[in-house]
């Protein structure tokens, strides 16, 4: 089968209408660690955004031909684009949102090289480090907003849902519009686009024209959820636990809405860094939420969870099933609070430096076959570790799903294996058959082959 493809040049409107001849030989040499092709890579999937595809793969051995180079001009810089995606186009010209979106790729793409990977002042093997790298990535992007109360609400939740969850999202989100409130998400469809729909019509209905519409990714999910198109400030971090680490240093509250292993990995990520000691006293609204039918699932996620981090992570959430109203108003309620602790202690409301995240949860981890095997997933840990260490086991089968590093390593290795406690292994493979036997792990209408195998 083909695509329709077309030829363009586009330029940058803001502040990235400049480029070093430096900047744009490290991008546009392939000898320089494989810079362009990630360039490229997030480039196209943008240009795919609206498209049922979660395989970067697939997307890529459809535009075969895809090819982008920028033209440095003495009045700035344009991008060349050959053979791209003609859906990102109207009538010829390239719909505004997606150009935007091309040039925030290409902001982060050079910060993150020129600034930030080679830069000795950022120690990427601390924790104060790690944070201070994340800290730059968002100022770079005007992330960082002053002199605002605090008012955004980061969205989790899967990018494979069924209508009704679905439109559950954008009620939700609705009521958040209403409230003044702003949305963050993973950038993709499903319950990361909902929500940011549903606010649209609230902050209109509240005249409200300058609603903050964010979506935080990393190259190597992109692809698999391309930026939905009312988002209007993308965001690339480098990888997944620094993605991670900017939604809880960016938001004020979370709502999680049903979703499969990718929406488990963030639930963990934040349950573990919240179960910290020196997180015990600081509030961080969290709640789960979706449509009646989302009951026994949101069941399954909170008996998954007692039965491995306990009543202590438990109580750390709270689950409201179908009410759209109660979700904002525990939410607007949750926010206030964290104005309050944050003005008592005099920290920012534009980035919660005083949440501790400790080093587990900050160093990238690549999925590995080995990798995998090792993982202690025991509850002979504190329980923060444990959340670790069962968020990184999510984390390699979120790979070995959707992005095209963990694709190829199970087509040429067979199965991730996961070992561990009798008791937590059997809590863990029943909640992953769960999300099969619920068609979570793709979108509608593809077969799902588990990437992983469970070893009791």
């Amino acid at each position: 089968m083909t695509y329709p493809v077309l030829d363009a040049q586009i330029s940058p409107e803001g502040r990235l209408d400049v480029l070093s001849k430096t900047e744009v030989n490290q991008l546009l040499d392939s000898s320089q660690s494989g810079l362009y092709t990630l360039f490229r890579h997030c480039v196209l999937a943008v240009l795919n955004t609206g498209n049922a595809l979660d395989d970067s793969k697939e997307l890529l051995s459809r535009y075969p031909t895809f090819n982008i180079a920028i033209v440095q001009r003495e009045r700035g810089i344009k991008l060349d684009l050959k053979n791209a995606p003609a859906s990102a186009f109207v009538d010829g010209v390239m719909i505004k949102g997606i150009q935007e979106h091309v040039f925030a790729v290409l902001r982060d793409i050079i910060f993150l090289n020129s600034e930030i990977a080679t830069n000795p002042q950022f120690d990427l093997s601390s924790s104060q480090g790690i944070t201070d790298a994340v800290f730059h990535i968002l100022r770079n992007a005007n992330q960082l907003h002053t002199l605002v109360n605090p008012n955004l609400v980061v969205c989790w939740g899967g990018h494979s849902i069924s209508g009704s969850e679905y439109d559950y999202t954008k009620h939700v989100g609705y009521q958040l519009g209403l409230r003044g409130l702003n949305i963050g998400t993973g950038c993709g469809p499903g319950a990361m686009k909902g929500p940011m729909k549903g606010a649209t019509i609230g902050h209109a209905k509240q005249r409200i024209f300058n609603g903050r519409y964010l979506g935080i990714t990393e190259p190597g999910i992109i692809a698999a959820e391309a930026p939905n198109p009312i988002v209007n400030e993308l965001v690339i971090l480098p990888d997944i636990e620094k993605r991670l680490e900017a939604f809880v240093r960016l938001g004020h509250a979370i709502v999680v809405f049903p979703g499969g292993a990718g929406t488990a990995e963030e639930i963990l990520y934040l349950l573990g860094v919240l179960l910290h000691p020196d997180n015990v006293n600081l509030p961080f609204p969290l709640i789960f939420t979706g449509p009646a039918s989302a009951r026994e699932y949101f069941q399954q996620i909170d008996q998954f969870i007692g039965a491995t981090l306990g009543e202590a992570a438990q109580k750390r959430y709270q689950i409201i099933i179908d009410d759209p109203e109660l979700v904002a108003r525990q939410v607007l309620e949750g926010v206030a609070d964290v104005r309050a602790f944050r003005k008592a202690i005099s920290d920012a409301y534009y980035f919660n430096w005083s949440l501790k995240i400790a080093p587990e949860f900050q160093q990238p981890f690549f999925p590995t076959h080995a990798a995998m095997r090792q993982l202690q997933l025991h509850k002979n840990q504190d329980s923060y570790l444990l959340a670790a260490n069962l968020r990184r086991a999510f984390s390699g089968i979120v790979a070995g799903n959707v992005k095209a590093s963990g694709i190829a390593a199970i087509e040429e290795h067979g199965h991730f294996e996961l070992t561990g406690d009798a008791e937590l292994m059997t809590a863990m493979d029943a909640l992953l058959s769960s999300f099969v036997q619920q068609q979570r792990m793709k979108l509608p209408g593809k077969l799902y082959v588990p990437c992983y195998r469970v070893i009791k």
